[in-house]
């Protein structure tokens, strides 16, 4: 994850005469030609009109339902009133009366117990008045949404003791349960007939805009009526407006501002114009938005189970921008995935030959912090420990092509940057379909990376949509009422009926109209479990297939161990077959974790990069028993991480694997595999290669820094579960030891196709996540012996493809089940006995579909010394190397070379810094 808005602005104008405008069905006086009215003024005005302003308060009270609030701290006994004001006029000082309200109900106290449900939504909400409106006015809680609210605790003599809004998610989720079952909000479109749909329960009145083209003047604006039932709006024309645009126009009231109206785009838009302006009208149906041979494309038949799945996690602009064999104007966008003979394509083709297969693409629906049109492209230049490339790619940061792509703007449309055309609606669809075909031929199957946890922005800003649709609703809200913002930005509240829903239908919209296979979430355990095990049927349903999902499961920040629900995280996912990804086998490889910096990053050594048996010059002392303990986390990566494999550790106690501890937590916290994601590396913290600098001692040659990072390929390729690349780790990828390079440019997320360059040594990192460590990276980058020749760059390449073919050619690779695993799976070489620097593990085929062979057991040896090891219970095997170490191709001889087994003693013999797998055959 890697989300963070900048440069974002607010304008807003105040309404002089004041009051909200009447709005009625209007049309211009002739094609071509706007009216000249108020009404229509109010779609091409400002993005945001304070028509009264507010008396700012806290909202530190919650209304549960329909009926019931609590007000936590308040004192029961006291009286409690809820003033309302339709104009947004109310006044609230402390020991003052209030004033500027059309009226007040007086609250009775509740002693009675929650209902359950209630009780468990809100078991984060603290003790305090619990609260009833009275039965004749629960009918006029809908009435009463709609308008300004403060809760207001009195004084005998009518004055203010204190006053504090309201968090009300939970009344409009209990009187509009209804709108959950809607399946066309947004636009709709038929022959003769465009139906829009916006649930916005809380708006005293919307309208929609109708424009001609994606700029200029308005062309209608339609009032439109609403649902009490649902609490949707809704508005039809008599006639198909395809191709046309659209925005709301919504009167709400907005806790910090006010009375506004707020000109916005549709939660639901389906595409949009150039920077997200206005909507695009179109039915995701329509023959005019699929590409030639769209209705005949189907996804390559590679994943019968979610342990099949090897995944190479990609970013569209880094694919193409700097491949000179793509076209001009497809370099950067989804267009480049059509040029199949391209140095990327080819790439991408040999990966899927080798075993890939899906490609995961970092954000690309709709974002906010990449301008669609007129963005910057810097080119710096420098010395490789220079600081004047970062210092130019800062300088133009808020206005350069470059992003991640962690900032929503509109979950259900493509990103517009991405697209030849983002001024046409259809064009950013039509290329993003194009794409997905394309990568389909390829062999490979298409999967996104999404972020339904937060938005790039809220409040009344130009880039917020959901919460000036339904101020107070979308987000996630801390005791005080402001927005959580612990994934960076603006937390967005999935355990909210209509943000759940938003975010299932949306990754039904993306399976369904653009054929995504796969979906990797962002800070997916800041989501309810219960929400996305919802999702998976759903999306099942929708496309008569099943839709893979995995996410990271980290538990932090206000939803951390549970407290406000049962979170879509590690430990609480187990037996969902939802996938998160492990951080177990991660730590062991790399060494340290990703908040090092200064002397840490060299003295915090991983498995494969020296500890203890390779130290560094600033490593320290590291006790042999730190290597047997990697060792033995290592293997709890290859079994999958699941529960109850049982493993034999450095102490000789065996113990499963949810019996060990990790970082405070369970070591072992699967239930089955294909709820495991295996990776060493991806678009966060440091590229291998640039860890490995700080890790491996200076002296190592770039060719056994190249072998270093295969066997970390290896050892992911070997675990058990879904296996996770980060696109470039196969060619030696380095970011200049960036470690967080979501704005860093071009420049230093560079990826080259021609093989001659890593991208390491062009610069000092942005300042800002890595200017504290200059001191101890300008030596290093400044290193040419750090910088791999083509021929390293080359062999990685290969090493990685064949890694993958190895994989790919059993299924004792890709075990289905926790059972499997307990059954088949067996390390040798542990206890305290062991050789810690080799991972031996024995595979047994008999009688497994896809097995292939008989049995099979790999080495993996991560000393810089060759090792033989006797394993008694392998004698008498008829083993050879696998067929992959034999071919003329391989990558790496060394195992043809020197790698053997004595069937007699059952002994043994691996290179250095080599993964060697031996096979029986049938």
């Amino acid at each position: 994850m890697g989300a963070h808005q900048t440069g974002a602005w607010q304008r807003v104008a105040h309404l002089t005469a004041g009051g909200a405008l009447a709005l009625t069905c209007l049309a211009a006086a002739a094609a071509g030609t706007v009216a000249s009215t108020p009404e229509l003024a109010a779609c091409n005005g400002p993005f945001s009109i304070v028509q009264q302003p507010a008396v700012t308060t806290d909202a530190r009270a919650y209304w549960f339902n329909r009926q019931l609030l609590r007000w936590p701290g308040a004192d029961a006994g006291a009286t409690f009133k809820l003033y309302y004001s339709a104009a947004g006029t109310l006044n609230t000082a402390a020991g003052a009366k209030v004033s500027g309200a059309d009226g007040a109900i007086t609250l009775e106290r509740y002693d009675g117990a929650l209902p359950a449900e209630l009780a468990q939504r809100f078991k984060f909400v603290a003790a305090g008045a619990t609260l009833a409106l009275p039965a004749a006015d629960g009918a006029r809680a809908g009435t009463l949404l709609r308008q300004q609210l403060v809760l207001v605790q009195e004084g005998p003599d009518g004055t203010v003791r204190d006053a504090t809004s309201m968090q009300i998610a939970g009344a409009l989720d209990d009187l509009y349960a209804g709108a959950g079952e809607a399946n066309d909000l947004g636009v709709t479109v038929a022959p003769g007939r465009s139906t829009f749909k916006l649930w916005a329960p809380t708006a005293r009145q919307v309208a929609v805009c109708v424009y001609p083209k994606g700029s200029g003047a308005a062309r209608a604006i339609v009032p439109m009526a609403f649902d009490a039932a649902t609490g949707i709006w809704s508005a039809t024309q008599p006639a198909d407006l395809s191709g046309q645009y659209y925005q709301y126009a919504v009167d709400v009231f907005a806790p910090t501002s006010g009375m506004v109206r707020n000109l916005v785009t549709d939660p639901y838009s389906i595409s949009l114009t150039t920077d997200s302006k206005r909507s695009y009208i179109a039915s995701l149906d329509a023959a005019n938005l699929k590409p030639a041979g769209w209705e005949r494309d189907r996804a390559p038949n590679k994943v019968a189970a979610q342990p099949d799945m090897a995944v190479y996690e990609l970013h569209v602009r880094d694919f193409s921008i700097n491949d000179k064999t793509v076209s001009a104007a497809h370099r950067g966008k989804y267009a480049a995935f059509t040029e199949t003979h391209s140095n990327g394509m080819k790439h991408l083709a040999a990966l899927s030959r080798a075993g890939m297969t899906d490609v995961h693409l970092l954000p690309v629906f709709d974002i906010g912090s990449v301008p669609e049109q007129g963005c910057v492209t810097p080119h710096p230049s420098g010395a490789p420990d220079s600081d004047a490339q970062q210092a130019l790619i800062k300088s133009t940061q808020l206005t350069d092509c470059y992003n991640w792509g962690y900032d929503p703007y509109h979950y259900n449309a493509p990103e517009g940057s991405y697209a030849t055309d983002p001024a046409d609606g259809a064009r950013r669809v039509i290329e993003f379909r194009q794409m997905v075909m394309a990568l389909h031929k390829a062999g490979l199957r298409v999967g996104m990376d999404v972020v339904y946890n937060h938005t790039y922005i809220a409040g009344q800003n130009e880039k917020s949509v959901l919460d000036r649709v339904v101020p107070g609703y979308y987000h996630r809200l801390d005791a005080l009422g402001k927005i959580e913002r612990s994934t960076c930005c603006d937390n967005t509240a999935t355990e909210n009926r209509m943000m759940a829903k938003l975010m299932i239908d949306s990754v039904a919209q993306w399976a369904v109209q653009y054929k995504i296979d796969s979906f990797r979430f962002d800070l997916m355990a800041h989501q309810p479990r219960a929400a996305m095990e919802q999702l998976q049927r759903r999306a099942d349903a929708a496309t008569g297939r099943h839709v893979n999902l995995i996410g990271e499961g980290w538990n932090f920040g206000e939803v951390a161990n549970g407290a406000r629900f049962v979170q879509a995280s590690q430990l609480s996912l187990n037996g969902s077959g939802i996938g998160t990804f492990s951080d177990r086998g991660r730590d062991a490889v790399r060494g340290g974790g990703a908040g090092d910096t200064g002397l840490q990053l060299f003295s915090k050594q991983g498995y494969i990069n020296g500890l203890v048996y390779d130290p560094n010059a600033q490593a320290g002392q590291h006790a042999a028993s730190e290597l047997q303990h990697a060792a033995d986390m290592v293997k709890v990566g290859l079994a999958g991480s699941i529960r109850a494999y049982p493993l034999t550790l450095a102490d000789d106690s065996t113990r499963e694997l949810q019996a060990i501890a990790y970082a405070g937590q369970p070591a072992g916290y699967a239930s089955e595999p294909g709820e495991v994601v295996n990776y060493v590396e991806n678009h966060d913290n440091q590229t291998m290669y640039d860890n490995n600098v700080f890790k491996l001692p200076l002296a190592t040659s770039t060719a056994e820094r190249a072998r270093v990072q295969m066997l970390g390929a290896a050892i992911n390729a070997f675990s058990q579960g879904v296996a996770y690349f980060h696109a470039g780790y196969d060619i030696l990828r380095s970011k200049s030891l960036d470690r967080n390079s979501f704005e860093s440019g071009d420049w230093f997320n560079r990826l080259d196709w021609t093989y001659r360059d890593n991208n390491y040594g062009v610069g000092l990192p942005p300042a800002d996540d890595n200017g504290k460590d200059y001191a101890l990276l300008k030596p290093l980058l400044r290193d040419a012996k750090l910088k791999p020749a083509p021929a390293d760059i080359a062999y990685a390449r290969d090493a990685f493809r064949d890694l993958l073919a190895i994989r790919a050619s059993s299924t004792l690779f890709r075990l289905r089940t926790a059972d499997d695993i307990k059954r088949r799976l067996h390390f040798y070489n542990t206890g305290s006995q062991q050789q810690p620097t080799v991972i031996v593990a024995h595979l047994d085929g008999e009688g497994y579909a896809g097995a292939r062979f008989k049995s099979l057991t790999y080495l993996i040896n991560v000393d810089k010394v060759a090792h033989t090891l006797a394993v008694p219970q392998e004698r008498g095997r008829a083993y050879v190397l696998h067929p992959v170490h034999l071919r003329a191709g391989a990558a790496d001889q060394r195992p043809a070379r020197a790698a053997r087994f004595d069937s007699a003693t059952g002994t043994f013999a691996v290179p250095p810094r080599c993964a060697v797998v031996f096979v029986e055959n049938r």
